[in-house]
């Protein structure tokens, strides 16, 4: 059984949408906790173009079938 991705960005985009969420995380903590040490705009930033990313692109693999 022979299995080959069709979308070469999905591994990259899971991995993009891992880190993404976890920066947004920390800023949004920050955010929370102190509010003069957060740079939550550039993490909305962030979360858009990775948006555009995964909706341009897909995140989810494709598999062929023989």
């Amino acid at each position: 059984m022979k299995t080959s991705l069709k979308n070469q960005y999905a591994q990259a985009n899971q991995i993009l949408i891992g880190i993404v969420s976890a920066v947004f995380g920390y800023n949004l903590y920050q955010a929370i906790v102190h509010p003069e040490k957060s740079h939550l705009i550039l993490s909305i930033i962030l979360l858009g173009i990775t948006y555009y990313m995964c909706k341009e692109y897909g995140y989810k693999t494709a598999k062929e079938k023989e």
